[in-house]
C-alpha cells in the first residue's frame, strides 16, 4: 500500500540549499504540466474515474487537486516575497476534491490552469535570488515556518508524486 500511496517515496526536505538541486526542482515544476497532459491524454474516461489505489482519489481528482494546490502555492510564494513571513491560508483539500467542479468536469481546464500557473511560477522562480529562497511563510496547519526553498523542493516532489499516481492507472497497476 505504501508504494501505491507514495509511488516516488515520501517527501524529504533538503537540509541545505544548492544551486544544482534548485535547478532540478525548477525544471520539474517547469515540465510538469506537459508531462501530466501527456500521461492523461492516454487515458479513457473510465480510467480518469479510476482510483490509483483503494481509498485513493481518481485520476480526475488528482489532476484537479494539482491545479488547486499549485495555484495556492504560487500565491504563497508571492505573499512570502512581498510580506514579512505571512501566515498563509490553508484549505481542506479532501473536501475540495469532492466538489462538483472536480468530480464532473473535464481535465482540460485544470491542465490549462497548470500550464499558466507553472509558466508564471517558473518565471518567478528563475528571477529569485538566494535570499529570496530563504524568505518564509508560516503554515498554520503544519505549525511551522517554511522557506521558499523547501517549498520549491516540496512542489517538485508533489508534481512527480501525483504524476506517479496517474502512471499507476495508465500502467494498470
Amino acid at each position: 500500500m505504501e508504494a501505491l500511496k507514495f509511488p516516488i517515496g515520501r517527501f524529504s526536505a533538503p537540509t541545505e540549499m544548492t544551486s544544482t538541486q534548485l535547478s532540478s526542482f525548477v525544471k520539474v515544476i517547469e515540465d510538469f504540466p506537459a508531462l501530466l497532459k501527456a500521461e492523461t491524454d492516454k487515458l479513457s474516461e473510465v480510467q480518469l474515474d479510476t482510483a490509483y489505489r483503494p481509498g485513493g482519489w481518481t485520476v480526475r481528482q488528482v489532476v484537479h487537486h494539482c491545479a488547486d494546490s499549485h495555484m495556492n502555492s504560487f500565491i504563497r510564494f508571492k505573499l512570502a516575497l512581498t510580506e514579512d513571513s505571512p501566515t498563509v491560508k490553508t484549505y481542506e483539500e479532501g473536501l475540495w476534491a469532492d466538489m462538483v467542479d472536480v468530480l464532473n468536469s473535464p481535465l482540460e481546464p485544470s491542465i490549462k490552469i497548470l500550464g499558466g500557473v507553472h509558466l508564471r511560477w517558473v518565471l518567478l522562480l528563475k528571477s529569485m535570488s538566494e535570499a529570496d529562497f530563504e524568505k518564509t511563510f508560516f503554515h498554520p496547519e503544519k505549525k511551522k515556518t517554511v522557506s521558499l526553498y523547501e517549498t520549491t523542493a516540496l512542489y517538485s516532489w508533489h508534481s512527480m508524486h501525483h504524476l506517479g499516481h496517474v502512471k499507476l492507472v495508465s500502467e494498470g497497476k
